[in-house]
């Protein structure tokens, strides 16, 4: 009986040690647990923040359409059969309104001009001959020296001779109106655009000579939609960009009264600042961009590189008090210098990573180090 009874006490001496093992181990484990949650969790990386800032930021509707002459004054020659003996002008001079462009041949003219004046002097010869006649016939017809018949004919005479010096005059001013039409003169003040006129050709009236910018204005023919119509009026003012990166500001003068059928898009008239000669920034049938001023309105911005683009969404990162970082989804709009209008997705007084933002991801824990507000924030 002896042996069974030592066996059974040694078996339960072993279990009683395996149990006492058993929760030495687990008590272990525990502790060890509670030391590494106890234990701070080192930061992914260090960044910047800042809260958003308040701001005017201004209201721009962008556009793009033609530079175009304001108006565009065709010149041409009013002599017919006549010899160009001059050009004084070429594309590009910019030239006064009266100043003399062309010149033709007056040989022929002056010679019409001298005839007129001589068939003008004998046509007031004889009205001076017919005149005395008339009036000697008025005396003598109470007398009854002569017929009716006579007296009627000297008093046609006269009224026929006062007719052919009208007639004279009249010919002498069209001829001299013809001496003056030798001479092609600008009826404005502008731009010669284009010459078609060659020294020596014989041109008929009517024929184009030069085209030229009547005052050297341009103006930006701006295409907007008809939704975006009703947010311009004459007055507004525009900052129009050329392809050669030069900027003009101008002002609306007018908008279209119709609307394009096949573009949906009517026309808006933008008067440019004159400018002229071979280095004028703007040129006529140059394509330009450009953006209408509609005023200010309130926004809430952050720092450009508190804004970060992941497939095609952008992001911010917001600090909360566990030091851990939150992705929100945004809604970008304006820029402003290095600053970026956040439309919705952020509350307006989140702490936002600047610095690091681009390396990081939702629920990452980060090193706070408070970045300076800019200049004239609020």
């Amino acid at each position: 009986m002896k042996n069974p009874t030592l066996k059974l006490g040694a078996a339960v001496i072993v279990v009683v040690a395996a149990v006492s093992i058993g929760i030495l181990v687990k008590s272990h484990h525990a502790a060890a647990a509670v030391d590494k949650a106890a234990a701070p969790v080192k930061p992914a990386l260090t960044v910047t923040t800042v809260r958003p800032s308040s701001a005017k930021l201004p209201i721009k509707l962008a556009a793009n359409g033609n530079v175009a002459a304001w108006q565009e004054a065709i010149i041409g020659s009013e002599s017919s059969g006549l010899r160009l003996t001059e050009v004084r002008v070429n594309v590009g001079d910019v030239v006064a309104k009266g100043q003399v462009l062309a010149v033709f041949s007056a040989d022929a003219v002056n010679a019409d001009v001298a005839q007129a004046r001589a068939a003008l002097a004998e046509a007031e010869a004889n009205a001076g001959e017919a005149a005395a006649n008339a009036g000697r016939a008025r005396t003598l017809q109470t007398t009854g020296a002569l017929s009716a018949q006579q007296i009627s004919q000297y008093l046609t005479a006269e009224t026929t001779a006062k007719a052919r010096i009208a007639s004279s005059r009249a010919m002498l001013s069209s001829q001299l109106l013809r001496l003056k039409y030798t001479q092609v003169v600008a009826p404005d003040s502008g731009v010669i655009s284009e010459r078609s006129a060659t020294v020596g050709a014989v041109v008929g009236a009517g024929t184009e000579l030069f085209r030229m910018i009547r005052q050297g204005r341009l103006e930006w023919r701006a295409e907007v939609t008809a939704a975006e119509l009703v947010r311009l009026h004459p007055g507004t003012s525009a900052v129009v960009k050329a392809a050669n990166g030069s900027e003009l500001t101008g002002t609306v003068r007018m908008i279209a009264p119709t609307i394009d059928t096949q573009t949906r898009s009517a026309l808006v008239y933008v008067d440019l600042p004159a400018s002229s000669g071979a280095n004028a920034p703007f040129k006529a049938g140059m394509f330009a961009s450009g953006q209408f001023e509609l005023g200010t309105s309130d926004a809430i911005t952050v720092p450009q590189q508190a804004v970060v683009v992941r497939d095609g969404f952008s992001y911010v990162f917001r600090l909360n008090a566990d030091q851990r970082v939150s992705q929100l989804k945004v809604q970008a709009g304006r820029r402003l210098g290095e600053r970026i209008e956040v439309v919705a997705g952020m509350a307006p007084d989140a702490l936002v990573v600047v610095d690091g933002a681009g390396f990081l991801n939702e629920g990452d824990v980060v090193r706070n180090v408070p970045a300076i507000a800019p200049a004239g924030t609020k």
